[in-house]
């Protein structure tokens, strides 16, 4: 048992998340810049923590269920950030919902995905996974992307890349009917289609599961790292908008710093799971976590905007409309065959590139 604790549960990854919001806490004193440098550190080291509790919690509870774990932690949490964000700015945060959205669309499914498929391209040459689990997430995926960030800019009932209050409700029901189908499908009805076919990954995912306590600490230490990373990230946002403006950067690119602190720690798992060897993992979790953010935020997000009469813009501008459609063409074609190479990896990354330019410089 103390071997199990101190293997899974090293010093660093449990003093982090506590420490954080200990310092986090100590803004109230306002102690100055240095002090949001300090909070700077400690939330990087808070975020590598939390990659880690999840890493033993999937070990524990086994695929697929372990990446949908950290997927949904992950969405609730920042789900949860961009309500208050709302609730607080009213209407001046009717596109930061949007913003931040399309912003953890494009580092999924170029970013994190891209890299995956690179990193494991170089080391593995060619990774496989099973195309089943991977197509039914694309299919439900790109049908809520297009139904949410699309269509606004096409209904005529209301100027503007807006959904009435009706349109808004329903399309609301219709993304948690979809995800939730989807979730039936990952966990009881086809849970085989996200297993890894490799029997040695099968058998490392199998390998010396963490004990229940362990298990249970890990879980407790994975939600406080995840809430200390977005009680941190909103206390360090105001910071940050006042650098966009000092450089004259557009808007949008607060809701591309806010999805890149919260997607750091599911994109640092899936990046390791690409270089184990595990594509299979590394898909679930990046494309799970694509899925969930779409899935579960817009309908949170608009059942608030519904509730307290919050403005929402959801439809994307012209410019990103190509981007996306260009990037779920890319990712469809390249997750078709049921293996990859590194020049997959290499194609998403150029787009991804080209989504963070043509956002700093439009």
């Amino acid at each position: 048992m103390e071997k199990d604790l101190t293997d899974n549960l090293p010093f660093w990854s449990v003093i982090a998340p506590i420490l954080t919001c200990i310092i986090y806490a100590g803004l109230q004193l306002n102690f100055g810049g240095w002090y949001l440098m300090l909070l700077t550190v400690s939330l990087i080291v808070c975020i590598l923590a939390a990659v880690h509790h999840s890493e033993v919690i999937a070990l524990s509870v086994g695929e697929p269920l372990g990446t949908l774990v950290l997927a949904i932690a992950i969405t609730t949490i920042e789900v949860a950030l961009i309500v208050s964000l709302m609730l607080a700015g009213g209407k001046d945060t009717a596109v930061l919902a949007r913003d931040t959205i399309f912003a953890s669309e494009m580092i999924i499914i170029n970013g994190i995905v891209g890299g995956c498929l690179l990193i494991g391209g170089i080391k593995f040459k060619e990774q496989k996974y099973r195309l089943d689990g991977v197509s039914a997430t694309l299919t439900v995926f790109t049908a809520i992307s297009v139904l949410t960030l699309i269509l606004p800019n096409y209904t005529t009932s209301i100027s503007g890349p807006l959904y009435n209050s009706n349109q808004l409700f329903f399309v609301a029901i219709i993304s948690l009917i979809l995800y939730c189908s989807f979730l039936l499908m990952q966990t009881v009805k086809h849970r085989d289609y996200f297993l890894p076919e490799n029997t040695e990954v099968k058998q490392e995912l199998h390998k010396a599961p963490p004990s229940k306590k362990v298990s249970i600490i890990s879980s407790i230490l994975l939600l406080i790292g995840l809430v200390a990373v977005v009680l941190s990230a909103k206390a360090l946002s105001p910071s940050v908008e006042v650098g966009i403006d000092a450089v004259g950067a557009p808007k949008s690119v607060v809701g591309i710093i806010i999805a890149m602190v919260v997607l750091l720690p599911e994109g640092l798992s899936a990046l390791h799971a690409a270089r184990k060897n595990r594509l299979q993992s590394s898909l679930n979790l990046a494309l799970g976590s694509a899925l969930a953010s779409i899935g579960l935020t817009i309908p949170a997000v608009a059942f608030v905007s519904l509730y307290y009469g919050l403005p929402l813009t959801l439809g994307i501008d012209s410019k990103s409309t190509v981007l996306f459609i260009l990037s779920l063409f890319i990712l469809s074609l390249s997750l078709r065959t049921g293996k990859t190479t590194s020049i997959q990896g290499v194609v998403l990354l150029v787009i991804f590139s080209i989504y963070l330019f043509t956002t700093i410089v439009p």
